[in-house]
């Protein structure tokens, strides 16, 4: 057996009368791809964030190497050889891609008093480089870049010093095929060379696929690690829920009951860079998809669809004849839109449960210009308890809730305006398989109580197992039409994407 590279034991940690961590034990060896998986709020990020500095245990100890381990910030973790590429955004947007590769070491690069951002570029190419995105030029500011190059900066910037700990926090979410595989090859060399690797992920295909060896957390508690040789997707997800999952995952009918009627008519829609000449109809009661590569246009089409973005050419009109040519406009007109980037455009994560569930709202629980304070914690409470928020009350920071109950909340404040229209683009992302199952049957009774739905993802299995039609984009224009069929398979719909 390989040689023990960090350990934790009887971890544990509170927050208020919550328990994160209950007398957690881990080990990682060299050599070692550990993955970590759990239901939202298991205590996995928590965990990590406290191996990776971020956090501070309230009992236990950790060794590193053998060594007492307890670091007191993220800086002293990596000075001790942890990394860690967080869940949210970890780059500061308004900084070059250098200063965020190389926050914290710019002495180095200080001569006669100054700073040289010649050799910070450098150096940070250097470490772009090494994992395979030297497309990326160090020296731009770092919010011009998109959600996948930010994360490889972040991957740049925790290996730039060579660490034997990283932690990876489900960052592959963020990432397209070609993103996932830098940060595969990185893994597999610090495999290679004796590191070790934390991998945290929803996806069990990719776990078992990317691990050597899978922890499971349940309630702040280890469930059981099962080496390779152990994964079986059923056992696994019966020890992340406690109980097997049953009922379909995915909608089982097949029937063509959705309404004539059009409440959506997007005509040759164009714009965001990307969408060319789409042109659509969505029916009241329908689910519709939208598949295709991440750099397709499928993204900037629901964006283009609630008004966030401006056509150039195009329109987008509802059954009523308004045009939606701002989000202010949908939002009056009872549309609803969950982004991709969920913590950064679809969630206020520094205010209350209370306050992002009631925003769109706000004119309908206003009286005289003042919020009616009953209505907005009736609405409030409504949403937690239909769609099962754990939290700790609705006055609870939502940056505080896991990211499943975090979505629950984006999900609630739309529900909570009686939405009628959905833009759903990557609706499950990061979330755990028991909160993934009950949004799609969520999806499902509202689209028998007559809501229409635009699904966009990046996951076939999703949006074949759920839409009434699909649609493939491919380099911004519709690439194919599918209806929805016992027979219709992802290769089906590959051929169309590629």
């Amino acid at each position: 057996m390989s040689e023990v590279l960090l350990s934790v034991r009887s971890v544990c940690k509170n927050f208020g009368p919550t328990v994160a961590l209950r007398n957690v034990d881990f080990t990682l060896r060299r050599g070692e791809v550990h993955g970590l998986i759990g239901e939202n709020g298991s205590g996995k990020s928590t965990l990590t964030s406290i191996i990776a500095g971020i956090r501070r245990a309230d009992s236990g100890e950790m060794l590193k190497e053998g060594v007492p381990y307890s670091p007191r910030s993220v800086v002293e973790a990596q000075n001790r050889g942890v990394a860690m590429i967080v869940q949210e955004m970890g780059t500061a947007p308004d900084i070059t891609i250098a200063e965020n590769i190389l926050l914290g070491k710019e002495k180095r690069f200080r001569k006669n008093g100054l700073i040289s951002k010649k050799a910070m570029n450098a150096a940070a190419g250097i470490a772009l480089e090494k994992i395979g995105a030297g497309n990326i030029f160090p020296g731009a500011p770092t919010f011009t870049l998109n959600l996948e190059e930010r994360k490889l900066v972040e991957l740049a910037k925790a290996l730039c010093e060579e660490p034997d700990v990283l932690i990876v926090d489900e960052t592959t979410t963020a990432l397209s095929h070609d993103g996932r595989e830098l940060l595969y090859a990185a893994i597999d060399k610090m495999r290679l060379e004796e590191k070790g690797v934390i991998f945290i992920s929803h996806d069990l295909e990719e776990l078992m696929g990317v691990c050597t060896i899978m922890t499971v957390l349940r309630d702040g508690n280890i469930i059981g690690t099962l080496t390779r040789d152990e994964f079986d997707e059923a056992t696994i997800k019966a020890m992340m829920v406690g109980r097997e999952l049953t009922g379909d995952y995915y909608r089982n009918d097949y029937n063509s009951d959705v309404g004539a009627e059009v409440v959506l008519r997007a005509t040759h829609l164009t714009g965001a860079e990307m969408v060319e000449n789409v042109s659509f109809e969505l029916h009241r009661g329908e689910i519709l998809g939208f598949g295709g590569l991440a750099s397709g246009g499928i993204h900037e089409l629901g964006r283009l669809l609630f008004g966030i973005d401006c056509a150039i050419v195009g329109s987008v009109v509802l059954a009523d004849g308004t045009q939606i040519k701002d989000a202010s406009t949908a939002v009056k007109n009872h549309m609803g839109y969950v982004s991709k980037n969920r913590d950064e455009e679809a969630i206020m994560l520094h205010t209350s449960i209370r306050n992002n569930v009631a925003l769109p709202s706000m004119s309908r629980l206003a009286k005289g210009g003042l919020i009616l304070s009953g209505k907005e914690k009736a609405l409030t409470a409504q949403a937690i308890s239909s769609l099962e928020v754990k939290c700790q009350s609705m006055e609870q920071l939502t940056c505080h809730l896991s990211g499943g109950n975090k979505q629950k909340v984006v999900f609630g404040k739309w529900l909570g305006n009686d939405s009628r229209i959905l833009i759903l683009d990557c609706p499950t992302r990061g979330v755990d398989v028991g909160v993934k199952q009950s949004m799609y049957r969520l999806m499902y009774d509202l689209r028998c109580r007559g809501c229409s739905i635009v699904l966009i993802s990046e996951e076939l299995p999703e949006l074949i197992g759920m839409s009434d039609r699909l649609y493939i984009l491919k380099n911004g224009k519709i690439n194919g039409e599918f209806a929805r069929t016992p027979e219709l398979a992802e290769h089906d719909v590959i051929h169309a994407m590629i």
